[in-house]
């Protein structure tokens, strides 16, 4: 029987405790080398990865998605990578398929991977959450991360990219205040680079482009159909959509405060009173000069 080649699985991550050990059992039988590529957790993640041995930790701080996933792909020692984010499952049946593609001779450089996601632990079938697709199985030294924003997605040099059938299990939040963290981060990076693209945005763009992606999510791309949590999805694309025109907006034509504007009453009676007590004594010392020069 062939031996399939040798994988690489990179996992990038900060503050996973409640994620990466489920991770790491998803992959731990396909994977001939694991790799924690960590940006500074202060939690439990590390302890958790070295418990379970056999992981590779590497760290480095975070500056974009793809510029730290760029700097782990070529420390892996196999040709092969999987890159698996913490919040991501390998299902046995995924892990068979990619087994099976890896005894043989594959006959594409990279391959898609559909994504099953879930929001608070609950699936999402509906509302473009379905379509999710990712680029995470690739040769290491013909594939780069590429695109401006935290979601940039994998270059295949050679363009001999094709599909697996089976897909991962994505648990994109757990709370809204891991969703909050990461849309800070998003919107704020995403209204950034079109800052120093030289993009504005203006009235019109902050009406129409969030009630478009309401209309989309919810209407179009049926996520009604997935209940309150396709209600919740929607209200909060949308909400995403108009933030980030907010924070161009913000960047280009916000004004810093005043500080003297926010003084209460006695600081300022005092500041007013210091300001005269100085320029009596700068008077005073104006007429002794006078008087020593008559």
């Amino acid at each position: 029987m062939a031996t399939p080649k040798k994988l690489t699985v990179i996992v990038p991550c900060k503050n996973e405790e409640h994620n990466i050990g489920e991770c790491i059992a998803g992959f731990r039988e396909i994977a001939d080398e694991i790799i924690i590529a960590d940006s500074g957790s202060s939690d439990r993640t590390l302890d958790i990865v070295h418990r379970m041995g056999g992981c590779k930790v590497i760290e480095r701080e975070y500056r974009t998605s793809g510029d730290f996933k760029n700097w782990a792909i070529p420390q892996a020692e196999n040709e092969w990578i999987l890159l698996i984010d913490a919040d991501e499952r390998v299902t046995p049946k995924l892990a068979n398929e990619i087994t099976r593609l890896l005894t043989h001779d594959p006959k594409c450089d990279g391959y898609w991977i559909y994504r099953y996601n879930h929001f608070m632990g609950h699936p999402i079938n509906y509302g473009g959450w379905n379509n999710d697709c990712v680029l995470r199985l690739f040769k290491r030294d013909l594939s780069r991360y590429e695109g401006p924003s935290d979601h940039g997605e994998v270059d295949v040099s050679t363009g001999k990219i094709g599909k697996l059938s089976n897909r991962l299990t994505h648990y994109s939040y757990w709370s809204y205040d891991d969703l909050f963290r990461k849309f800070h981060r998003y919107t704020s990076l995403q209204a950034e680079q079109w800052d120093e693209a030289g993009k504005s945005t203006n009235f019109f763009q902050m009406i129409w482009r969030p009630s478009w992606r309401f209309f989309r999510d919810y209407f179009l791309q049926r996520g009604f159909l997935d209940g309150i949590i396709g209600l919740q999805l929607a209200m909060i694309g949308a909400f995403y959509t108009f933030t980030k025109q907010a924070r161009l907006w913000a960047l280009q034509n916000g004004r810093a405060p005043q500080s003297d504007e926010f003084l209460d009453d006695d600081l300022r009676k005092r500041k007013s009173r210091e300001l005269l007590a100085q320029q009596i004594a700068d008077e005073a010392v104006r007429k002794e000069h006078e008087k020593s020069a008559a």
